[in-house]
């Protein structure tokens, strides 16, 4: 029977390992559950067909008659744990450190006075085939190892054919282990360096820390002496400029940085005492400043020579050459006074003879120019066949302004030129030469004027004024001696009172212009115009005079036009009458604007009453007082008619004048 082999008897046979469990779920055991370590229990194989029987038979023996399958009964059939054996979950409890409760003793307690049960569902599902235990073991022992045999044949058939495969393989994982035992080394080597690289950063992060610290300690210090330095110091570029350097823009820029530098050094030597990098700047400072003083005395000598060259204009050389560096000039005086004062002079000296020079040529070719002659014959009372003799041109009328005027009221300011002048064959007054003249005179002093100020601004314009004197003094008495020449011998009165007019307009010009540098040479040059109008205006004053008295050739042919051996007397105006009319006229037009302070007005009186007594004397030649009356109206209405279109204060007094002579003379009649 299969039951005997299970008896304590009985040597259990062991297991096949190779075998599978069973997949039917544990049943749970009758036993106790807490079994003795040393108990022998039957563990299930994952194999369906396992089965705790010998035999796979389905008949079997009553459920009641079995013994439970898998209890070995060595310590008696009441399954009870012996007292000498712990108890699992004291030991489970003693291994973790746990202490069991008093409900769990009693648990454990009463679990094992509890009987054991035997499973009624153990071995139900187990078939045995009715072989016995050893047999049931053998027979799946050999059908295990076909089992091996065909899966090991079957698995050697399958590497053959997949030797090569296998073997790449195997060479590919051995590549692969070569790689990465390189990759290994270079990954320790790696490691080493980085470990080193990471030392040196660390060193370098030091030293960055030291670096930024000296960095801003740098910067403090830089913060609080920079500006100090940088007052007293003087780039490099400056001095090259100025040693080496043209004279230009960035010359003049260098030499004013020199100097402003050279401002603050002395400003803080004489502040703050005895300073080490004071001391060692001067010297070069005064090196610096003896080679800019070296460098602008020649520049300034060679410009001053430039000026004495033959057909140069001075005023592109002063304008290009001088104006545009006249800081240069402004150093130098600051720097060598003396020097300075020395090239002034020689600037003087050079400008006087070039003014002269030119001047003296522009002199001679207005000397070219045709000027109408006149002489004492020209007067109201001279010779009438003498006057016509004596003018060059029969056209002009020394007792007419006609268009001589014109000169007066022109938009043309510029001068006649050289060339111009000596060409010119048409015959002028005195009044032309005179107006050319100053006209370029007036030109160049204000322009020489307008750069002396510029250029010598460090100088006082009292000072400027006196030098630009200094130059045109030659010049001047050039100009007085011009005027002089014109008007000396001439008796024609319009042209002197046209040149006084000129100069005035002169001295208007300057003044607006406000150049106070030829003000002695318009004064100079009125007193030699208003004397020689003063006595042309008394020289026809006494040839009045002379027809009045009746002396000379001029009173005969005088009372002879007017009525001589013929009974009866004319009452036609005289023909000096019209020639008076004329120049008062033309007096008058030229004296719209005079004030009351000019000699004109007293002439023209002397004159007017003159010429009154000299109408009344030669009306009384006429026989009748009819006829005398008439012959005096007839010439004062002639006189109001000539004068009618004049303007001015003096004017309205002559017409004032001859119109009490013509009511006079009507009431008379």
């Amino acid at each position: 029977m299969w039951l005997e082999r299970l008896t304590p008897s009985a040597s259990p046979t062991p297991f096949n390992s190779n075998r599978n469990y069973s997949p039917t779920p544990r049943r749970p055991s009758h036993l106790s559950p807490n079994p003795q370590p040393n108990r022998h229990a039957i563990r299930p194989r994952s194999s369906s067909s396992l089965s705790l029987t010998p035999n796979d038979s389905t008949t079997s023996s009553p459920s009641t008659s079995r013994t439970p399958n898998g209890m070995v009964y060595r310590h008696g059939a009441s399954g009870r744990r012996p007292s000498d054996v712990a108890d699992p979950l004291d030991v489970l409890n003693g291994i973790i450190g746990k202490k069991r409760s008093e409900s769990q003793d009693r648990e454990s307690s009463d679990r094992a006075a509890a009987p054991v049960e035997r499973p009624a569902q153990l071995v139900d599902s187990i078939d045995f085939e009715d072989l016995s235990l050893e047999e049931f073991a053998s027979r799946q022992d050999a059908t295990d190892g076909m089992l091996k045999s065909k899966v090991g044949a079957q698995t050697i058939q399958q590497f053959e054919q997949e030797r090569d495969k296998f073997q790449d393989l195997h060479n590919a994982i051995a590549d692969c282990d070569d790689v990465l035992k390189a990759v290994e080394s270079y990954l320790t080597d790696f490691q080493t360096e980085l470990g080193v690289v990471s030392a040196e950063i660390e060193s370098l992060q030091t030293r960055s820390i030291q670096l930024n610290a000296m960095l801003e300690n740098r910067r403090n210090v830089e913060r609080l002496l920079g500006p100090a330095v940088e007052e007293i110091s003087i780039s490099p570029r400056a001095v090259k400029s100025i040693v080496n350097g043209p004279i230009d823009e960035n010359w003049v820029k260098a030499l004013n940085e020199i100097e402003a530098r050279s401002a603050t050094i002395e400003a803080k030597a004489a502040s703050s005492g005895s300073v080490k990098a004071i001391e060692d700047v001067k010297p070069l400072l005064t090196d610096i400043k003896n080679k800019a003083v070296e460098r602008i005395r020649d520049y300034l000598v060679s410009q001053i020579k430039a000026l004495r060259s033959p057909n140069i204009n001075a005023q592109i050389i002063q304008q290009r050459n001088l104006v545009k560096f006249k800081d240069l000039y402004s150093f130098l005086s600051r720097a060598h006074p003396t020097l300075t004062e020395e090239i002034t002079q020689a600037y003087i000296n050079t400008m006087r003879w070039y003014y002269l020079s030119n001047f003296t040529r522009y002199n001679q070719a207005l000397e070219n120019l045709k000027i109408h002659t006149t002489d004492r014959n020209n007067v109201l009372g001279g010779d009438p066949s003498s006057q016509r003799s004596a003018t060059v041109s029969t056209a002009h009328d020394p007792f007419s302004l006609g268009r001589r005027i014109d000169i007066l009221k022109t938009s043309n300011h510029m001068a006649i030129s050289s060339y111009l002048a000596e060409e010119d064959k048409s015959v002028h007054g005195i009044e032309v030469p005179f107006r050319n003249f100053n006209l370029a005179l007036v030109d160049n002093v204000s322009a020489e004027y307008s750069f002396m100020t510029e250029m010598f601004a460090a100088k006082s314009f009292h000072q400027i004024s006196r030098r630009a004197v200094e130059i045109f003094e030659p010049v001047f008495a050039l100009g007085q001696s011009l005027t002089k020449q014109l008007i000396e011998n001439s008796t024609d009165c319009l042209g002197v009172l046209l040149c006084v007019r000129l100069n005035q307009h002169a001295a208007f010009e300057l003044q607006r212009r406000k150049v106070p540098v030829a003000d002695s040479y318009i004064n100079g040059t009125n007193m030699l115009l208003w004397p020689r109008f003063q006595v042309i205006m008394d020289m026809h004053c006494e040839s009045l005079k002379r027809m009045v008295s009746g002396s000379g050739r001029s009173a005969v042919s005088a009372f002879s036009l007017a009525g001589g051996d013929d009974s009866r007397q004319s009452s036609a105006p005289h023909f000096l009458t019209q020639r008076f009319g004329q120049l008062l006229h033309g007096i008058l037009a030229l004296s719209s604007e005079a004030g009351d302070d000019e000699p004109v007005s007293n002439s023209l009186a002397r004159l007017t009453a003159e010429f009154d007594s000299f109408l009344t004397r030669l009306s009384r030649v006429s026989g009748d007082a009819r006829s005398r009356e008439r012959f005096l109206f007839n010439n004062y209405s002639l006189i109001l008619t000539i004068i009618s279109d004049t303007d001015g204060k003096l004017a309205a007094e002559q017409k004032e004048h001859f119109d009490e002579m013509l009511k006079s003379a009507s009431r008379r009649g």
